[in-house]
């Protein structure tokens, strides 16, 4: 069934992608029921052939995910099948792993089977106690070690509770308090970690993102003088909705200009942006993503609008664009298995300041959440590094948004501009690639 669905989503996608001529694409989205079926056989997937291999490196035997219900723990939302959209009431999910006959349990400790992956485990009419159920379940196992998700520096891997932990103890055999460990490595190898199934719905996923970017950048959209930023910005928010889909942030659209001072740092991470009229000559810089069957995109590209008496981007900015490439293809191409966040950081900035670009890089883990967890290559207020989450090191078969900017001197409007560019990427078996090619021109806009 998972491999029909992957098909027909990829022939609707393909087909609904094509443009002719000037015509803006239509896209095709997966019926709700569609989206159903292909998240649950992905979940599937996810727990049948990566789960145990996770386990397995992590040397934990027993995981254990306690949430409520509007309370959950970031890891267990994951985990949860389409028809679930919350936990229900007090949910706590077992996985126990034996290597030896190479078996992993799912358990649920609750009133229901959740979905078809995780089967009841609690009869409440023969042992009232929720508590004692899971401890029962505890000793007949009698694990090595019992992970739980708490974690200081990682927020995704942090998602018991205080109340939920404090009564877990309380009820726990004392015998047992010594082999609970912190499951933040394994929680965040769940998250990371993107199946190849998964991969071919993220492809989609990051074509629909650019051909989104390419109709709101285009002469449909963009009137000179007329249209503002926030048109384009709502746009942007109306299109995700109408198609069915959904954003996990709102999106940005600004501008820089010949005659306005380029913006700090500060200012333009910080600080709500302005509403502009767009302008003939203005170089167009949006920020982007959509949410879709559990995954997530992230997407920076860049406009030009036309002057009346130009035929295409000036050179000038085409080279500036270029640069921007290339701290791209510096910073993937320190992007090594086992090197932590801060070292690809270092060498990347180091790399590119020695070809005498001036590059800030704040590339971040992407799929499973926007700001998924994983290393941290730079924050763009923590260029010397990023304390805990940047001495993460890269795992494969992991994507992140390669998130970045190069500042360069721009003599024709005697002035520096950004270049701001994100794209997303797949890190595999010691490679890098693009999850769908990323933008290496700048989008003309012509004025009519």
């Amino acid at each position: 069934m998972l491999k029909k669905i992957l098909c027909i989503y990829i022939i609707l996608v393909s087909f609904s992608c094509k443009k002719n001529n000037n015509e803006i694409p239509k896209f095709t989205i997966l019926s709700e029921k569609e989206r159903a079926i292909l998240k649950d056989e992905l979940l599937e997937d996810r727990f049948l052939n990566l789960l145990p291999k996770l386990m397995d490196v992590a040397h934990i035997d027993m995981w254990l995910l306690i949430s409520r219900e509007y309370n959950e723990d970031p890891v267990l939302k994951t985990m949860l099948p389409a028809t679930w959209i919350n936990a229900r009431r007090r949910t706590i999910i077992v996985f126990y792993r034996d290597k030896e006959k190479n078996t992993l349990e799912r358990l649920a400790v609750a009133r229901y089977d959740i979905g078809k992956s995780i089967k009841s485990a609690w009869n409440k009419e023969q042992q009232p106690d929720q508590w004692k159920a899971l401890t029962a379940i505890i000793e007949e196992k009698n694990p090595s070690k019992i992970g739980v998700n708490f974690s200081e520096h990682f927020a995704l891997a942090d998602g018991l509770v205080k109340t939920d932990y404090e009564e877990f103890l309380e009820n726990l055999p004392t015998a047992f308090h010594s082999k609970i460990v912190s499951a933040e490595n394994l929680a965040i190898a769940w998250i990371e970690t993107r199946t190849a199934k998964e991969m071919l719905l993220f492809k989609d996923l990051v074509k629909i993102t650019h051909d989104i970017i390419d109709e709101a950048f285009s002469e449909k959209m963009i009137k000179p003088g007329i249209t503002t930023t926030e048109d384009v910005v709502w746009f942007l928010r109306q299109k995700v909705t109408d198609l069915g889909l959904e954003t996990w942030f709102h999106p940005t659209i600004d501008v820089q200009r010949k005659n306005d001072p380029l913006k700090s740092h500060i200012e333009s991470f910080s600080k709500q942006k302005e509403e502009e009229i767009i302008l003939e000559g203005d170089l167009l810089h949006c920020d982007f993503g959509i949410s879709y069957i559990g995954l997530n995109t992230d997407c920076q590209q860049h406009a030009y609008v036309l002057k009346s008496d130009e035929n295409e981007v000036p050179s000038f900015l085409k080279e500036a664009f270029q640069k921007g490439n290339r701290v791209q293809d510096l910073l993937t191409s320190n992007m090594k298995s086992g090197k932590t966040g801060n070292e690809i950081l270092s060498k990347s900035l180091s790399d590119g300041k020695n070809e005498g670009l001036r590059p800030s890089i704040y590339t971040h883990p992407l799929g499973t959440f926007g700001h998924s967890a994983g290393t941290t290559i730079g924050m763009w207020d923590s260029q010397n590094g990023v304390p805990y989450t940047g001495d993460y090191a890269l795992r494969k078969n992991t994507a992140y948004a390669i998130e970045l900017n190069t500042t360069v001197f721009i003599k024709e409007w005697n002035k520096d501009i950004r270049i701001m560019l994100e794209e997303a990427g797949f890190f595999g078996d010691d490679f890098f690639e693009y999850v769908n090619e990323r933008q290496t021109a700048i989008k003309p806009i012509k004025a009519k």
